[in-house]
């Protein structure tokens, strides 16, 4: 079966503006276009960003129109709440954590910190060291 990902709002928004390392840019670009899937929390967090110029939403919601968006279910919601019991965590990544946990994705993120406590999540962090 095909590693199949769930890219975190923080890597939306580098991969968007072109900060992605170069070490790793080819393969976050293959993500992107083999593996484009977004959590609803990773939408409404990048384009409801309060400081963000109208041009550079414009610019986001035109790049996030060719992702799969997956909406929370009884099933993530579920999970987010064990999440929460388990660790202290804010509802978002406790939901984006839960969507990746129960589709079976890869959580693409930089912020390794935030989730590598919750059992059954994989990994992947393109701004880590080789």
């Amino acid at each position: 079966m095909e590693q199949r990902f769930l890219i975190d709002t923080n890597i939306v928004i580098y991969y968007a503006n072109g900060m992605i390392p170069p070490t790793h840019f080819a393969q976050v670009s293959d993500i992107f276009r083999q593996s484009f899937l977004i959590s609803t929390v990773t939408k409404v967090e990048v384009l409801g960003w309060h400081k963000i110029s109208p041009e550079n939403q414009a610019h986001l919601k035109q790049f996030i129109s060719h992702a799969k968006v997956i909406y929370i279910n009884e099933d993530i919601e579920a999970k987010a709440i064990e999440i929460r019991q388990l660790q202290k965590m804010g509802i978002a990544d406790a939901l984006i954590a839960a969507t990746a946990v129960c589709y079976s994705l890869t959580l693409v993120t930089r912020n390794v910190k935030d989730f590598e406590h919750i059992q059954g999540l994989v990994l992947y962090n393109p701004f880590a060291e080789n």
